[in-house]
C-alpha cells in the first residue's frame, strides 16, 4: 500500500544536480502543469480531493528533474541540432498521490514527428554529471510506462499514474529475483531508422518498444551523486552502503 509518512515536501534535481535559471523555469512550469491537472494543490494524485482535515494530514511530495539526452544521439534528437541555445529539454514532475502518483513530462526542441517509448529503469549507463559509468553493463529491470510523441513545434508532453516514488518495483520468483526497484525515468527511439545517421546500427535493434525492436536511448534522468539513487527515490536510507529507497 502506499504510504504517507512525508511532510509536504518538494525535491528537485537537474540533470547536473543544480539549477540554472533556464532549467528553473521549464522545471515549474511542469510542476505547474502538475496541479492543474490534479484541480488544484490539495487534490490527490488519484483524482479524489480529500475534505479539509484529510488535506492537512495527507502528506504530498513534488518531485522535479530533468533528462539528460543521450550525447551519441543528441543530433538526431534535436530539432536545432546546429543552435546551442535550443537544444532538447526534457523536464519531469512527479507528485505523490494515496493511492497511485502523477507523472508529466514535458520536452522542447524535440524533432517534430519522432515517437519514444518511456521506461523507468533499474540502472543508469551515467554518472550523476553525466559522464559515462564505466560500471555500466545492462539496463537491469525496466518498466513499459508510456509513448511519447514530438508534435509539429516539438513539444512532447505525457501524464500517467501509477506508483512510482520510493516505491517502484517488481519481481520475478522464478529466476528468482527479488523485489528490485526502478527509481530512474528514460526514454527511448520507437523507430530505429530515426537514430541510424547518428550511427546506431539498425540490425540491432533494442527491446525497448512494444515491438522489442527499438531504437537507442534517447535521454535519461541521471542518479544522485551522493546516493547513487535515481530521482524517482525522494527519501534515501544512506546509512547503508550501499543506500537504498525508504519505501
Amino acid at each position: 500500500m502506499k504510504t504517507h509518512r512525508f511532510v509536504p515536501t518538494t525535491t528537485a534535481r537537474t540533470e547536473h544536480g543544480s539549477f540554472s535559471l533556464r532549467r528553473l523555469a521549464g522545471i515549474g512550469g511542469i510542476a505547474c502543469a502538475v496541479l492543474s491537472t490534479l484541480g488544484g494543490s490539495t487534490a490527490l494524485a488519484d483524482g479524489a480531493t480529500p475534505p479539509p482535515a484529510a488535506a492537512a494530514s495527507s502528506a504530498q511530495t513534488l518531485a522535479t528533474f530533468s533528462l539528460k539526452p543521450n550525447t551519441k544521439f543528441v543530433q538526431c534528437l534535436a530539432q536545432y541540432p546546429d543552435d546551442a541555445s535550443r537544444q532538447p529539454q526534457i523536464d519531469v514532475a512527479v507528485l505523490r498521490g494515496s493511492k497511485n502518483d502523477l507523472l508529466s513530462i514535458r520536452g522542447r526542441y524535440i524533432k517534430p514527428g519522432l515517437k519514444f517509448d518511456m521506461f523507468t529503469i533499474e540502472k543508469d549507463p551515467f554518472n550523476a554529471d553525466g559522464t559515462a559509468n564505466p560500471d555500466f553493463t545492462n539496463f537491469g529491470f525496466a518498466w513499459y510506462q508510456s509513448d511519447l510523441e514530438a508534435n509539429d513545434h516539438g513539444v512532447m508532453k505525457a501524464s500517467i499514474r501509477t506508483i512510482l516514488l520510493d516505491q517502484i518495483f517488481g519481481f520475478d520468483p522464478a529466476v528468482p529475483v527479488g523485489p528490485t526497484n526502478t527509481f530512474e525515468v528514460g526514454f527511448w527511439f520507437n523507430d530505429p531508422n530515426d537514430a541510424a545517421a547518428c550511427g546506431f546500427d539498425v540490425t540491432k535493434p533494442t527491446p525497448f518498444n512494444g515491438e522489442h525492436k527499438a531504437g537507442p536511448l534517447a535521454a535519461i534522468s541521471l542518479p544522485d551523486a551522493t546516493t547513487g539513487l535515481g530521482p524517482l527515490c525522494t527519501n534515501p536510507d544512506t546509512s547503508v552502503s550501499p543506500a537504498r529507497c525508504n519505501p
